[in-house]
């Protein structure tokens, strides 16, 4: 697995620390997606089926549109690490995530399909970030107005997973 060391201050921006905070400082951001990976399957698959489609509260996600967000995230994480790793310097815009929510229909599939997505969305986000030099790492590109490097895209999938992880953890169980 590549080593990915934790992003400095400044190549990300400031809202970004809740889910580079979640992440150890060890440069093995790569180890700790599979391991989250893990994590999440063991624990989705311990809860009963009627609470992946509840509510904690009004207006707040299921489980399974939580679990759609984060390969969203992920998979808008990736495009934006990929522009930016080809040196891309087009700014890029951000996304309302609570926009993506209805249009998932994740409440609507079953558990199985969503977890095979959710495994196919990581092992190509493991793959691609391990194909990469420190010198690809370190290269940033500006997202909504704000500097971000690939490496600190990289820590903000982990701990954007971690964030929602912890999440479920608290408000589900």
């Amino acid at each position: 697995m590549n080593v990915i060391q934790k992003p400095n201050e400044g190549e990300y921006a400031p809202y970004a620390i809740i889910y580079i905070d979640q992440v150890p400082d060890d440069g093995l951001v790569v180890n700790h997606l599979q391991d989250n990976l893990k994590a999440v399957q063991t624990l989705v698959l311990s809860l009963p089926p009627e609470k992946l489609t509840s509510r904690w509260a009004d207006g707040e996600w299921t489980i399974k549109e939580i679990l759609v967000h984060i390969m969203d995230t992920e998979r808008i994480f990736c495009y934006r690490a990929l522009r930016f790793a080809r040196n891309d310097d087009t700014e890029l815009p951000g996304f309302e995530q609570d926009d993506y929510v209805p249009y998932t229909q994740a409440n609507k599939r079953k558990i199985a399909d969503i977890l095979e997505e959710y495994s196919a969305v990581r092992q190509a986000t493991i793959t691609f970030f391990n194909s990469f030099v420190e010198e690809t790492l370190t290269r940033a590109g500006i997202v909504s107005g704000q500097r971000v490097s690939v490496r600190a895209l990289a820590s903000m999938i982990a701990g954007h997973e971690l964030h929602h992880l912890d999440s479920i953890k608290e408000n589900y169980l």
